[in-house]
């Protein structure tokens, strides 16, 4: 049982920087795949970027050299680093935690992101 709760968000000017936090309660996290979605209002939840227990990382394109993921796993943390922020970054960011084998096995209850001039 894993659950997770991010902070961090809040209002940014365009070129502006956040750093969410994710952080979770349990005694599994170093083995699960730990990942960042976003979901603006009346669009579909879309994945930002992921790190694997190994950490290996993957991002969405439109975020690729300005957002980098980091796992703290003796704090049971995942980070979200964001720099250069544009409009289209607003949106409620969750964390997610998925096992290695498959399946999702919890989600946090998100953190707003707004960045507006």
């Amino acid at each position: 049982q894993v659950q997770l709760v991010e902070s961090g968000g809040g209002s940014v000017q365009p070129g502006g920087s956040l750093r969410l936090s994710c952080a979770a309660s349990g005694s599994i996290f170093s083995g699960l795949i730990m990942g960042w979605y976003r979901q603006a209002p009346g669009k579909q939840r879309e994945l930002v970027a992921s790190i694997t227990s190994g950490g290996g990382t993957n991002y969405r394109d439109s975020v690729k050299g300005r957002f980098t993921i980091s796992r703290d796993n003796a704090k049971k943390t995942v980070y979200l680093q964001m720099n250069s922020l544009k409009p289209e970054d607003t949106a409620v960011y969750y964390c997610n935690a998925l096992r290695t084998t498959g399946g999702s096995v919890a989600w946090g209850q998100g953190t707003q992101v707004t960045v507006s001039s």
